[in-house]
């Protein structure tokens, strides 16, 4: 059965979310709230983290993981970006936005595209997240919990515990937050490329 915890969405407290990050330490698998929408989220280092997240999505070995990151400095330790990309993701975060770019050595291999070696990074901004990822001290390994031929996450914890109880270790409700997904910019190849139209604006990368 999955922890359920109630989360101040302005005020987190410090001991629920101290035991939040004991279970993704622990391994945990766990549902949480970002700006976008709500993700699920595993230690970085976790292989069964993933197994578990690409069972529960039905997602092949294509599919890009997303590193949540809590600012700047700990992005650039997992990706490589040049002048001109850095100064366009700068202004974009943290924001509702997904960028796709070489993965440096600090990425384990299962993250990275097979054949790209490539993974994806974001910075929410959302109070609880970041709460979380402060405590961590580390990115979340994450993944929009959208269910396998839904068109839209859910958007309630409670839903999110009934449905997926016993597949989850944790769920972190913090209120509503969207159903829109973020907007998904590959910088792989030096140029914006428009993966996925979400919560982000997208006229600055058009």
């Amino acid at each position: 059965m999955a922890k359920y915890f109630d989360v101040h969405p302005d005020n987190p407290q410090p001991r629920t979310i101290s035991q939040v990050a004991d279970i993704i330490r622990s391994d945990g698998l766990v549902a949480y709230p970002t700006d976008s929408c709500y993700a699920l989220g595993c230690r970085l280092g976790s292989r069964e983290g993933i197994d578990r997240i690409r069972t529960i999505r039905h997602l092949d070995d294509r599919h890009h993981f997303t590193l949540v990151c809590q600012d700047f400095a700990q992005l650039g330790q997992f990706v490589r970006i040049d002048n001109d990309v850095f100064r366009a993701i700068k202004a974009s975060t943290p924001g509702s936005y997904t960028f796709i770019l070489p993965a440096t050595k600090e990425v384990p291999r299962m993250l990275q595209h097979p054949k790209k070696k490539t993974v994806g990074v974001r910075i929410p901004d959302h109070v609880v997240t970041q709460a979380l990822l402060a405590e961590l001290g580390e990115p979340l390994l994450s993944s929009t919990l959208l269910m396998p031929d839904e068109e839209e996450p859910m958007t309630q914890g409670w839903e999110i515990k009934d449905r997926l109880d016993h597949v989850l270790d944790a769920v972190v409700d913090s209120g509503d937050c969207g159903t829109e997904p973020t907007t998904v910019i590959d910088f792989s190849g030096g140029e914006a490329e428009i993966i996925r139209k979400g919560a982000g604006d997208t006229s600055r990368f058009e």
